[in-house]
């Protein structure tokens, strides 16, 4: 700045380079007053800035959330003859990754006011970001752009808005929700609206209709999704108290090899359930699912194992305990494996009750379900990470 005064002293003309080069220094340092003042009289002086200039500068005026500044300097860029796109479109990204939500909401409203386009992802991030903040009104609008422009909304995508339903507890966002659930068009929502209508409307039983849309997955493109989704949906439908439905889900989930390692027969030995890559709603329903299966080899066949467990985590140990306890189990509990000897198990399989409550009880929605919601239903994912690609 003092050679730079001193070029002044001199009457030497301030050249664009000049301008350039200490404009974006002061930019880079985070010096606001000093980038617009010489911005200002860089333009003044009939100068036009260059792109590297523009882009420093609006990064800076983002950074600060200055919008209405950014704002104004972005269409003089326009007017000096620069497509303004994709800087638009940086400075919002920047907003969108701050979780400024707010500002790049009203960032978005000035780019659409001033014919300035963005593209699909940078939308996808911010109704992502909406969705995360609970801004459901706003959220919707984006989405409906997502999907008239032609993009659409995949299996990741949907099952990740389900899952905000699944953590909602308040009505007015439940209706929200399920508006922004259809606005997306994708298949899985008309077998969600299919799944609760009954079997005239629908033209077939439950089971059948549940397999036709599971043959329906491409397993190659989208095994890691479907997973997801039934971890998600069943969460839904147990919380619900749809618990007949539940079992249809799990039961083709199960047939078409999603969870193909949950459960072990080994002979005589053991038999086994593994739920810990399960939710919460999914544990339950194949814990109560399996045990019927186990009851009806058992029973029917006379096969007796050595001895029974069900594996699971750390807060599927709670609820499948509690569960289990309301008929008193002869499962003990060692960490978080339930272990019982064959024998007691075939007894307490013969017990009417028992019967009675593999084939039709589960706790309601009033009951452990919803005691302490956000610990039993952080996010609708199985205790450890599924694994797919996209947006989780």
């Amino acid at each position: 700045m003092s050679a730079f005064s001193d070029m002044e002293k001199a009457g030497f003309l301030l050249t664009l380079s000049t301008y350039a080069c200490l404009l974006e220094m002061h930019a880079s340092s985070g010096q606001i007053d000093h980038a617009m003042k010489l911005y200002n009289s860089m333009t003044n002086a009939g100068l036009r800035p260059g792109l590297s200039t523009y882009t420093v500068l609006l990064s800076l005026l983002a950074n600060k959330k200055l919008v209405d500044v950014a704002a104004k300097v972005l269409l003089e860029m326009k007017t000096m003859g620069y497509s303004v796109d994709v800087t638009a479109s940086d400075v919002l990204m920047v907003y969108i990754k701050e979780g400024s939500v707010d500002l790049a909401l009203r960032w978005l409203r000035f780019m659409g006011s001033s014919g300035i386009r963005t593209n699909n992802f940078i939308i996808r991030q911010l109704f992502e970001s909406c969705m995360k903040n609970g801004i459901y009104e706003s959220a919707k609008p984006l989405l409906e752009t997502y999907v008239n422009s032609a993009a659409k909304v995949d299996f990741i995508l949907y099952t990740s808005i389900l899952a905000h339903l699944v953590r909602c507890q308040d009505e007015e966002n439940e209706r929200h929700l399920m508006s922004i659930l259809s606005a997306t068009k994708h298949k899985a929502h008309s077998f969600m609206c299919g799944l609760f209508t009954g079997p005239e409307q629908r033209g077939q039983p439950v089971l059948t209709f549940v397999r036709e849309f599971f043959r329906s997955i491409d397993y190659e493109l989208e095994e890691g999704a479907a997973k997801y989704f039934v971890n998600v949906l069943l969460n839904y439908l147990v919380l619900m108290g749809q618990i007949n439905r539940a079992r249809c889900v799990w039961k083709v989930a199960y047939e078409n090899k999603l969870f193909s390692k949950a459960i072990v027969f080994d002979q005589h030995i053991a038999w086994s359930l593994d739920v810990r890559n399960l939710s919460v709603g999914a544990a339950l329903i194949a814990a109560v699912h399996t045990l019927h299966r186990f009851r009806k080899r058992m029973l029917y066949y006379g096969i007796v194992p050595r001895r029974i467990k069900l594996v699971t985590g750390p807060t599927l140990k709670i609820v499948i305990v509690q569960m289990l306890g309301s008929v008193e189990s002869p499962f003990e509990v060692s960490k978080v494996v339930l272990r019982a000897p064959g024998d007691s198990v075939m007894e307490w399989f013969k017990k009417p009750i028992v019967q009675q409550f593999l084939l039709n009880e589960i706790p309601s929605r009033a009951d452990i379900l919803m005691h302490k919601l956000n610990i039993l239903f952080p996010n609708s994912a199985p205790e450890h990470e599924l694994t797919h690609t996209g947006h989780f």
